[in-house]
């Protein structure tokens, strides 16, 4: 299965077109660019220079794939918003990857056992998900303080992938029996989100953005009088 996907969830834009089949993934084209704004401005470039590099065209793909969050609130706006409108325009199937799961993918390599997604959200908190090597979930997604965390990770001593890796290490140190490693990865990357969406029911509602609190933003409040 021949799947483009892109993330722009974190403060990173990539877009990959993989190859996925039962012997493996090969990455056909791949580009990563860190980038903490202007997702939108860079987008689509990205998307047809790597269909360039990879010598394909819409029609020599099988789905497409983008990251659903959490993650800033503009950036899973535009990854899916952008996704949507190429799923309606080709009549490709469209998955979504949490960014939570696309991490876990991409830590799994680096031990046997469970691995935790732990993503920075400010204000003092992560999002946090656990799953097995398999990438099984063992808890549900959830934005807590990294103290909590350590409680809805206690007994599965997973690896600790992600931005808020450091900040688990920071407050839980290794006492808990969580795992860490410098070669972990931080933020998501498109070749894992092309991987995850390959064995992903398409049959489903399009992806939609996937928070678990309200946005930073307000909107103005409107003035009486």
């Amino acid at each position: 299965m021949r799947v483009l996907a892109f993330d722009t969830a974190m403060p990173a834009c990539s877009v990959a077109v993989v190859e996925c089949g039962g012997a493996g993934a090969e990455i056909l084209a791949h580009r990563f660019e860190p980038r903490a704004r202007g997702h939108a401005e860079v987008l689509m470039d990205q998307i047809a220079e790597t269909m360039s590099d990879a010598g394909v065209g819409y029609s020599d793909l099988d789905r497409l794939a983008v990251t659903t969050g959490p993650g800033t609130f503009t950036g899973v706006r535009i990854g899916v918003a952008a996704a949507r409108g190429m799923a309606l325009g080709t009549g490709l199937p469209l998955v979504g990857v949490t960014t939570l799961e696309a991490l876990a993918a991409a830590g799994a390599g680096l031990t046997g056992g469970s691995v935790a997604a732990a993503i920075d959200a400010r204000r003092g908190e992560v999002y946090v998900q656990c799953f097995s090597n398999d990438l099984t979930p063992l808890s549900e997604p959830c934005v807590v303080t990294p103290a909590d965390a350590a409680d809805v990770l206690r007994g599965h001593t997973p690896l600790i992938v992600g931005t808020g890796a450091r900040i688990m290490r920071d407050v839980c140190g290794e006492a808990a029996g969580f795992t860490f490693d410098a070669a972990a990865p931080e933020l998501s990357d498109a070749c894992h989100v092309a991987c995850r969406g390959a064995v992903k029911p398409s049959d489903g509602p399009p992806p939609s953005p996937f928070y678990l609190r309200a946005p930073d933003a307000k909107l103005p409040q409107r003035k009486d009088g």
